[in-house]
C-alpha cells in the first residue's frame, strides 16, 4: 500500500465540537512536529531584552503543529542572520494539545469491496493543533531596543506560515 502524502491544512483550519487531548482513551497519536518552543537566549533576564514584538491572532481557528514549527524556523533563522544569535529571545506560545482524526478510505482497485464509506467513520489520530482564540499571543519576542524592527519583520515573515490573519504588535 502506497503512503499517502498529508492533509492540506484547511481540512482542520477550524474547530468543531470539543477539544480532543491525549489521553488514556485516545492513545496512539502522532508526536506533534513542534518540540522546542524557545529560540536564542531564554535565560537572558527582562532588563537585557526591554523591546518586544508580538504575533496576535485576529481569528478564531486550530494552528497545527507543523505550521507552529516552520514558523519557529522561519522567525529564528530571519532573527539569527540579522540580529544576531545573542540578541533575542523566541517564545511559541500555544502548545498543540487538540488531537486531529482521520476517515481513512481507500481509493484503489477494488476498493468497493474492502472500504466501509462513512459505517464507523470515527476517526483515527492523525496529528496535532493548538486551538486559539481572537486577540490570543501565537509569538513573542524579546529584543533589544535597536533590534525590535528587525523582530517585527521575523513576525511578518513568520505571517506567511499560518492561515488566516495575525497582526504584528510592538512595544512602545
Amino acid at each position: 500500500l502506497v503512503k499517502m502524502g498529508r492533509r492540506p491544512a484547511r481540512c482542520y483550519r477550524y474547530a468543531h465540537g470539543k477539544p480532543y487531548p491525549k489521553s488514556r482513551f485516545c492513545r496512539g497519536v502522532p508526536d506533534p512536529k513542534i518540540r522546542i518552543f524557545d529560540c536564542g537566549k531564554k535565560k537572558q533576564p527582562c532588563d537585557d531584552f526591554p523591546a518586544c514584538a508580538h504575533l496576535v491572532v485576529d481569528e478564531n481557528q486550530q494552528l497545527t503543529s507543523e505550521c507552529l514549527e516552520a514558523a519557529r524556523i522561519a522567525t529564528n533563522k530571519y532573527m539569527i542572520t540579522n540580529a544576531g544569535r545573542d540578541f533575542f529571545h523566541i517564545r511559541i506560545r500555544p502548545h498543540p494539545y487538540h488531537v486531529l482524526r482521520i476517515n481513512k478510505t481507500l481509493s484503489c482497485a477494488g476498493a468497493d469491496r474492502l472500504s466501509t464509506g462513512m459505517r464507523g467513520a470515527y476517526g483515527k489520530p492523525y496529528g496535532t493543533a493548538a486551538r486559539v482564540k481572537i486577540g490570543q499571543v501565537l509569538i513573542s519576542i524579546r529584543t533589544k531596543e535597536e533590534k525590535v524592527q528587525v523582530a517585527a519583520e521575523a513576525l511578518r515573515r513568520a505571517k506567511f506560515k499560518f492561515a488566516g490573519r495575525q497582526k504584528v504588535h510592538v512595544s512602545s
